[in-house]
């Protein structure tokens, strides 16, 4: 181990797997030692996905070979090493003192509880501790911040539509300079949200999810996650995610040729055994570092130029990578820490047990489960619109329901996992990041996938043992949440229906929801 008393410990983590992050730009290959290590709190501070913890230990591995290769120092620390600390704070201890060091560089992390451990480390290790900027996003946090200031409310859709204009995505060439002075996006709007809900056709071939054979890195993490962590969720078996940058890049390039055209379309679809279809599958990779949000959007925009792709697939790629993205990322550090402790709607029911064993006759329910038991991985609308509508609608604890989802996803970060949790999935921050609860019934998960075919349950049968619940459910939780949500403009339309309802309807859907609920408690099968 190199490295000298006046170099520099730069300290990488595992979503920082990127040549160019911002603690590594200017090292200097004869003083300086980079640190990575795979420690015990971070593998179980909630009890990550078995596959999100093989992916990123082997994407570790992987990556420290590369820093070795281009002649970089790393002190990399094995989860089975004898010495090691079990936690960074730890390892950056042993590091500075058998190194010697006394400057520490590190790179803007992703959750609030490591920033914290971060600003902690000068006082506690007496060394100059040097926190940089994470500019591998699009927006700084103070573009954020300053965006929002003077906002009665915060909207994504009018944060994305200036990181549009600033950054000069999908506009019309010249369009700052005509008479009102405003840019003009591509295609004469700025969202083409309303042209990419259809259901999957029957017949429709959905292409091969890009897969790679686990090398000999990757096998002895494999053996070790199936040693070390085998009381944890889910499964290792048929692995085959990437697991380096390269791999992550042809991830992306396969996306482009063969599911772009038709990801627009079809990106709120579901059919049951078809967990991919036509997503993009680089959330793991974006998220670790193994891909940038600049080459996936300027990729994706340059196929829209070259071979005409349409743009509602074009559009609808780039406003989660470009909107969602970088919107939930600076609302989750401008509002934390309060903001995991919200809990609007008083939602307090434990998580069901069949959230782990995926052991329901609610079809829709078990199959996303099973999916994401099985791959770490389910699209937005089965997180958001049949998972999180059901523990919406359910009333279940949000703490609970942010611990599930951070530890089940192989590309959940609290900085990502959180907003889209609290705000997306339970309304539990009251609206501050969704205009209204996105909460349905049946119909909505019946006209965008097949699961209801195959289900005991009758998703056209409002009321009664065989009803759908989350028919009965969604008028439930209008009911129970009026003192809170009769207000919300978005919901007028459901409250005025609600209320014209006969009290023999009413008392259906009560007498249908304590039953149910009451059986949810219990954990007996529903």
């Amino acid at each position: 181990m190199s490295g000298t008393a006046s170099g520099k410990l730069r300290l990488v983590l595992a979503d920082q797997l990127s040549h160019d992050l911002a603690s590594l730009r200017d090292i200097d290959p004869e003083k300086d030692v980079i640190l990575m290590a795979e420690v015990r709190t971070e593998a179980t501070y909630v009890k990550h996905h078995k596959r999100k913890i093989a992916f990123l230990f082997s994407a570790m591995r992987h990556f420290a070979q590369e820093l070795e290769q281009r002649g970089l120092t790393v002190r990399y620390i094995r989860y089975d090493d004898a010495q090691n600390a079990g936690s960074l704070e730890g390892e950056v201890r042993q590091a500075l003192n058998v190194l010697g060091l006394k400057h520490l560089v590190l790179t803007f992390p992703g959750e609030w509880r490591v920033l914290e451990d971060m600003q902690s480390w000068g006082e506690t290790f007496c060394v100059h501790v040097e926190i940089r900027e994470d500019d591998r996003f699009l927006s700084t946090l103070e573009d954020f911040d300053a965006w929002t200031q003077g906002r009665k409310q915060l909207r994504m859709e009018f944060f994305y539509r200036e990181l549009r204009k600033r950054l000069n995505i999908l506009m019309e060439a010249g369009s700052e300079s005509d008479e009102k002075g405003a840019a003009k996006p591509l295609g004469g709007q700025w969202n083409f949200d309303a042209d990419n809900r259809k259901a999957l056709p029957k017949g429709v071939s959905v292409p091969a999810k890009t897969a790679f054979e686990p090398d000999a890195i990757t096998e002895e993490v494999l053996a070790l996650v199936r040693a070390e962590f085998h009381e944890h969720f889910g499964s290792v078996e048929s692995f085959d995610l990437a697991v380096t940058r390269d791999q992550a890049l042809q991830v992306l390039a396969q996306f482009i040729e063969e599911r772009l055209m038709h990801f627009g379309d079809f990106q709120d679809a579901m059919k049951k055994g078809e967990p991919w279809l036509f997503h993009s599958h680089i959330s793991f990779y974006l998220n670790c570092g193994l891909l940038t949000p600049t080459e996936v959007i300027e990729q994706v925009e340059a196929a829209y130029h070259a071979d005409d792709f349409p743009l509602n697939a074009v559009e609808g790629f780039i406003r989660q990578v470009l909107g969602w993205r970088e919107y939930v990322r600076g609302l989750y550090w401008q509002q934390m820490p309060h903001y995991a402790e919200q809990n609007t709607l008083d939602a307090t029911r434990d998580l069901p047990e069949f959230f782990w064993t995926a052991d329901t006759d609610m079809q829709c329910l078990s199959q996303c489960i099973s999916e994401t038991r099985d791959n770490a991985y389910a699209h937005h609308i089965q997180r958001l619109m049949v998972l999180g509508n059901f523990l919406l609608l359910a009333g279940i604890d949000p703490k609970q329901v942010q611990n599930w989802y951070l530890l089940v996803y192989a590309d959940a970060y609290e900085w990502v996992e959180l907003p889209n949790v609290q705000g997306m999935i339970l309304f539990a921050d009251g609206g501050l990041m969704a205009s209204k609860p996105y909460a349905a019934s049946g119909s909505y998960i019946n006209k965008m996938s097949d699961y209801c075919q195959s289900c005991r349950y009758k998703v056209k049968d409002k009321n009664g043992d065989q009803a759908c619940p989350f028919n009965y459910l969604y008028w439930d939780f209008l009911e129970r949440n009026k003192p809170v949500l009769r207000g919300n403009q978005r919901l007028a339309m459901p409250y005025r229906t609600l209320e014209k309802m006969t009290d023999e309807k009413r008392a259906l859907i009560a007498s249908d929801s304590q039953r149910f609920l009451g059986k949810l408690t219990a954990n007996e099968k529903v």
